[in-house]
């Protein structure tokens, strides 16, 4: 009887060749396991912990693409609320509150500007505005307001420094006094038992003219100590009132009244002009030094550069007081 062939069937060469893949995909499957076995075995967390990271960043992933989606959809403000609401539930809301820096500042008017947080979640305290409030306090030179997660703000103050005091005079009205910074910026008012031998200020717009008046005073840094009042006159120049009470006038211009000042404390070095007899000494002339002492009707002159009496005649004395 004879056989019949099939059609069709697999041919040993077909066959050889299937086998020779299979065996060419079972060892490339060994070395890339062995690969990420090694790879594994490199990193110091165990599949558990991998496997939490993982889906931290996917549902990480996922938030970030419901704001972008909630942004694009005209509702930022629903989905900043949702954020929020989310992570107050997490205990990530304002609890707390540290100031931080504060001196002379009455440290309740801070906690009157932050406190309106309180109970806020985090994501909502908008710290511009409230570094904002704070920099409206006179005593505030600067401010930083920052988030200490998950439930504290920290209020960080740099104060004013009080550099003198202005005195205001109002007509029919006691004197007032107001300290003040070193760029003439007011602080607080303070009474006149608080002044401590502070320089007090006078004049319509001396509290413009406190650098220049530091300036001034630098000229001649063995009278500073000495200088009590400070009288801006006329808005164009200086009278000094040193602790003696004895008034020192000095003409207008920033290098003339130096170079004043400069003549008198060489004058005043080798005279002892100041806790003299004089009451007051004008240099206003420019090349003379006009003193005035009690009792007498005249002056006596002397030569703004040295320590030797004039000889020309006593004149009247120019007046201290711009007319």
């Amino acid at each position: 009887m004879s056989q019949k062939l099939k059609r069709g069937g697999a041919s040993a060469r077909k066959t050889a060749l299937a086998a020779g893949k299979a065996r060419k995909l079972r060892a490339a499957r060994s070395r890339t396991g062995s690969a990420m076995d090694s790879v594994m075995a490199l990193i110091p967390f165990s599949e558990a912990q991998l496997t939490r990271v993982f889906l931290a960043v996917i549902l990480g992933g996922a938030v970030a693409l419901a704001w972008l989606v909630a942004s694009l959809a005209g509702v930022p403000a629903m989905a900043r609320a949702q954020v929020a609401s989310v992570a107050a539930q997490a205990g990530f809301e304002v609890r707390k509150v540290e100031v931080r820096g504060v001196r002379h500042l009455n440290e309740l008017k801070v906690y009157e500007q932050v406190l309106g947080e309180r109970n806020r979640a985090m994501p909502q305290v908008d710290l511009g505005a409230l570094r904002a409030g704070l920099m409206q306090l006179s005593w505030v030179a600067d401010a930083r307001v920052s988030r200490q997660l998950p439930d504290t703000l920290v209020v960080d103050i740099v104060e004013r420094r009080p550099h003198a005091v202005l005195r205001l005079s109002d007509e029919g009205s006691p004197d007032r006094y107001v300290l003040i910074d070193d760029a003439g910026h007011r602080l607080e008012p303070v009474p006149a038992a608080r002044i401590h031998g502070r320089l007090v200020l006078s004049g319509d717009g001396a509290e413009d003219q406190v650098q220049a008046l530091t300036s001034l005073l630098s000229a001649a840094p063995a009278l500073r100590p000495q200088v009590a009042q400070a009288a801006w006159v006329g808005q164009r120049r200086w009278n000094l009132t040193f602790r003696t009470g004895q008034v020192l006038a000095l003409p207008e211009g920033e290098q003339a009244s130096a170079g004043a000042l400069v003549g008198f404390a060489r004058l005043d070095g080798t005279n002892r002009l100041i806790g003299g007899k004089a009451a007051a000494f004008d240099m206003r002339a420019g090349d003379r030094i006009y003193i005035r002492v009690p009792g007498r009707s005249d002056v006596t002159p002397k030569p703004a550069g040295t320590a030797q009496v004039a000889s020309a005649g006593a004149k009247p004395a120019p007046k201290t007081e711009d007319q």
